[in-house]
């Protein structure tokens, strides 16, 4: 019998230490390990870089939550999709990537893998017409956010991996939005599941880290070589803390779904809003896919200001409940302007994001303090 998602995330990888009994796997803050004669390591272990124990008890955590055969912790999430890229692509090789994906995903495409050579096209990913007429006989990826960030956009996944394999692509879905909890794209037909573990992995706003879960041994094994020899592997406190994380996720997103719900129906009603983007609402163009392949809709909220770039500057800044501040699934709740902070770097391109757009992390608050700080904060 498959064990459910909570159990996995408690006890996948997680094996009371064999020498004291501890519940929790330690921290193994070391570098190298003695070895039993030359080349006999200890349960594969010769040096950090190539694995920690610490490190390996999460990456079996996060594969079996995703339903993945591999797991691997980088230090961050932009190092795990440069991975992707460094092992799956080579220079005069394509990618399709979303027409609204995240400001760093834009940077690494534009700014360091285009000089490198790898050509990239942003598509909207919720027009599969689109997506086909963009495909080459050069396109080597497919990449997905799903929901996307910073608008709220859904990719159906089943659809768009049938796509790429047909077109001999692989599927590349970023999970960080969503979670393992709320979606599972292997299962789906995705090849490689991408996340910034900082985020809702992570939960606490404590750590700084990526993770990239595969279907498939082969690939598995090709992404842990460039891991072991690029070496932007996720450090033993940080994959801890991501463990630590990973163990409350469940229980987490409920409440995140729960707030987010309340906090969109809230600004659905206010004068002071133009738009509310929140897959979870009837009127979201993608809501219907989204219902398919997600237990819930997640705790993301964006919203466009009435009042224009000005008036959403100044949601941000009055806010006091809603942090401000970048990143996003923390236990607080966070406010900000994408276009001037966690999406700058995406201004002028095709993936600019709108100047009135205002996006919330919905954390686990009381929910009545979270609207009325909200309330306030719209004036």
């Amino acid at each position: 019998m498959t064990e459910g998602f909570e159990t996995l995330a408690i006890h996948a990888g997680q094996e009371p230490d064999p020498h004291t009994g501890a519940v929790v796997p330690p921290i193994y803050a070391v570098s190298t390990y003695k070895q039993d004669g030359v080349g006999g390591l200890r349960s594969g272990y010769e040096y950090s870089r190539s694995a920690n124990p610490t490190r390996t008890a999460f990456e079996e955590a996060i594969a079996a939550v995703e339903g993945g055969v591999r797991g691997l912790a980088f230090a961050s999430g932009l190092a795990a999709e440069d991975a992707v890229l460094r092992t799956v692509c080579k220079p005069s090789d394509h990618v399709i990537i979303p027409n609204d994906a995240y400001g760093g995903t834009y940077r690494l495409f534009a700014k360091v893998h285009q000089p490198w050579g790898l050509h990239y096209d942003p598509v909207p990913l919720g027009n599969l017409d689109a997506v086909a007429s963009s495909m080459t006989p050069k396109t080597r990826i497919v990449w997905v956010e799903t929901p996307t960030n910073p608008l709220l956009g859904i990719a159906d996944i089943p659809a768009l991996a049938e796509l790429a394999h047909d077109n001999g692509a692989l599927l590349v879905v970023d999970n960080t939005f969503a979670s393992p909890y709320l979606q599972q794209p292997l299962a789906l037909g995705a090849d490689i599941v991408v996340h910034s573990t900082t985020k809702y992995v992570g939960g606490h706003s404590d750590v700084v880290g990526g993770a990239l879960v595969t279907a498939d041994a082969d690939l598995g094994d090709r992404l842990a070589f460039n891991q072991n020899a690029m070496g932007a592997v996720a450090g033993p406190f940080d994959a801890w803390l991501a463990l630590r994380g990973l163990k409350t996720l469940a229980v987490r997103m409920e409440r995140h779904c729960d707030n987010a719900e309340r906090v969109a129906g809230l600004l659905l009603s206010h004068p002071k809003v133009s738009s509310v983007l929140y897959p979870g609402l009837p009127e979201h163009p993608g809501h219907e896919v989204a219902a398919k392949q997600m237990r819930r809709f997640g705790g993301m909220v964006s919203f466009r200001a009435a009042g224009g770039e000005a008036e959403a500057v100044e949601i941000c800044n009055r806010a006091k409940l809603f942090t401000l501040g970048e990143s996003l699934g923390g236990v607080e709740s966070l406010i900000e302007h994408p276009g001037r902070m966690t999406h700058a770097s995406a201004a002028g391109s095709p993936l600019e994001v709108p100047a009135d757009l205002v996006r919330l992390s919905v954390g686990i608050e009381s929910i009545d303090d979270l609207l009325a700080d909200l309330t306030r904060a719209l004036g």
